[in-house]
């Protein structure tokens, strides 16, 4: 993180210092921030523009984000260190009452895993997004995210700004800078920390596949996405273990009749078909 120098006391004692302050501080910079211009993360995905970047971030351990993109975008969360744990929100920016139903990602494709291929769908039989890309292939769609209780109970603490917020805390603030509340945030996934559920029904964590991982969506809605990369909580480890979150978005397309996964169930095919009704509908 590069740091400021000194400051006499004189810095903001009128308007004019002020803002010479407030600018002077411009340039500053820290690990972990979003980049503006997006072009200018020096994370970005091999193979894509950088000038292509819509949205270039890394979020810390234990941070969050959120994120209006456009139809069509696509969205690429890489883990580095084999310790990040996306916990996911996504909604339909144009009626956010429309939002991630978990139950019906995992019954329509007739699959409780995630992968590629796997569409994201909300409770009105839409596709607010698909994963087209996967090389990490442990996520759950099972255990939501970490509440202020659970937290409290297995750290000690679970205030946002502290050392082990929680999930469900860092989604509220993310959801609040939408005019969204509690009531409006449901069940999320995770990305890059596995569950499984075994032979007897209970459910197993898997931990990550390791550094280097990748997962890709597509928008087939104008989405606001909402992320807290917080630590899973079956993870059997007593210490908050979290890594960072690379998140880079760059324009695309939808998915359309001409692709493989438009038709690969009935149910699946009449979600994207009511999915592209209604962007058409609204000249999308």
């Amino acid at each position: 993180m590069a740091l400021s120098a000194p400051r006499d006391q004189h810095t903001t004692d009128t308007v004019l210092n002020a803002r010479s302050d407030a600018r002077a501080q411009g340039g500053q910079s820290t690990e972990w921030m979003p980049y503006l211009p997006a072009s200018s993360s020096p994370f970005a995905p091999a193979g894509t523009d950088p000038a292509s970047l819509v949205w270039g971030e890394v979020v810390a351990p234990g941070g969050y984000t959120h994120k209006v993109v456009a139809r069509g975008t696509r969205i690429r969360f890489d883990d580095p260190t084999g310790n990040a744990c996306a916990n996911l929100v996504v909604y339909n920016a144009l009626e956010p009452t429309e939002r991630l139903n978990v139950a019906d990602t995992q019954k329509i494709p007739w699959q409780a895993y995630l992968g590629a291929g796997h569409p994201l769908l909300s409770g009105d039989g839409r596709v607010l997004a698909s994963i087209v890309a996967d090389t990490s292939g442990r996520h759950d769609a099972f255990c939501g995210t970490s509440t202020d209780a659970w937290n409290e109970r297995k750290y000690g603490d679970s205030r946002p700004e502290g050392p082990t917020p929680s999930g469900r805390g860092l989604l509220v603030k993310a959801a609040a800078k939408h005019g969204l509340g509690r009531r409006d945030l449901p069940p999320s996934i995770s990305l890059f920390q596995g569950v499984r559920v075994d032979s007897d029904g209970q459910l197993g964590w898997q931990g990550s596949a390791g550094a280097r991982t990748y997962v890709e969506l597509v928008a087939e809605l104008p989405l606001l996405v909402l992320v807290a990369n917080v630590a899973h909580p079956l993870d059997p480890r007593t210490d908050y273990v979290v890594g960072p979150l690379h998140v880079h978005a760059w324009r695309g397309r939808a998915t359309g009749p001409t692709d493989a996964r438009f038709g690969t169930a009935p149910e699946l095919e009449r979600a994207y078909l009511n999915t592209i009704d209604y962007a058409e509908a609204r000249g999308l």
